[in-house]
């Protein structure tokens, strides 16, 4: 054991993996993927005197998290759909455990895709409404609304026709109403986003120096002080309805 991660520990460089994630490093190194590494990995994390030496240790697994999941998925899509799978399971756990969301969220996706794709007939893998739902939630909580606003189209994708027609009827329409607000607010706050994005460019270009005449785009005006305004109470009285509709959701 004491071999293997001295080393993983030289060839990823001494500087980049701690001695406690070297075994880890080592794991993946030779592709091996199954809860015994992730046993691993959460061990190397929990390790260290203090919140300094903890705090190191996790930055050091994303990074090498990041570095490895290219490879990794690339060797797997050549042994074929079963293993693709069972990577980006892997390593959407794996990021979770480091604290890398955004990464999670992208290897869950990619898991969701898959499932949909190759095994829509398999009833241990298909992917029923409340996995896309509970996957939109957390991509618009932690604010990637595009994304988000794709996967409640997918959970309202999933919820069959004869859901709606059952005793408690009332109550499923209201949950696909629910869904409809939460995809129709990720979209708003995308939107949003993509404005503020360009107003804090064509800010970024006028204090650069560029001429005050340079616009977002060159055929678009530039947004009003007024209009900026009205966006930034508009993004605070989304958020308060982000909560309530989530508030209703959960109570279905």
């Amino acid at each position: 054991m004491e071999q293997e991660g001295t080393t993983a520990h030289q060839r990823h460089g001494g500087g980049t993996i701690t001695n406690a994630l070297s075994l880890f490093a080592s794991r993946l190194s030779h592709h091996r993927f199954a809860d015994e590494e992730l046993r691993v990995l959460e061990a190397a994390l929990s390790a260290g005197g203090d919140v300094a030496a903890l705090l190191s240790t996790r930055s050091a697994a994303r990074k090498l998290l990041r570095e490895s999941v290219a490879g990794a998925c690339a060797a797997a899509a050549v042994e074929g759909d079963g293993a693709r799978l069972s990577v980006a399971d892997f390593f959407a756990r794996a990021f979770a455990l480091s604290g890398d969301v955004e990464s999670c969220l992208a290897m869950r996706y990619e898991a969701l895709v898959l499932r949909e794709a190759k095994y829509s007939d398999d009833l241990d893998l298909h992917v029923f409404h409340e996995e896309w739902l509970t996957f939109a939630q957390d991509s618009l909580d932690n604010g990637f609304y595009t994304i988000a606003s794709k996967a409640f189209a997918n959970a309202l994708v999933h919820i069959h026709p004869s859901h709606l027609d059952s005793t408690n009827s009332t109550l499923k329409k209201n949950k696909v109403n629910d869904i409809r607000g939460l995809q129709t607010l990720a979209k708003s706050l995308s939107a949003q986003r993509s404005v503020q994005t360009q107003s804090a460019e064509y800010m970024k270009r006028k204090t650069s120096g560029v001429s005050e005449n340079c616009n977002l785009h060159s055929e678009k005006r530039k947004l009003p002080a007024n209009l900026m305004f009205r966006l930034g109470i508009k993004t605070r009285n989304t958020q308060k309805l982000l909560l309530s509709r989530k508030r209703n959701l959960e109570e279905v």
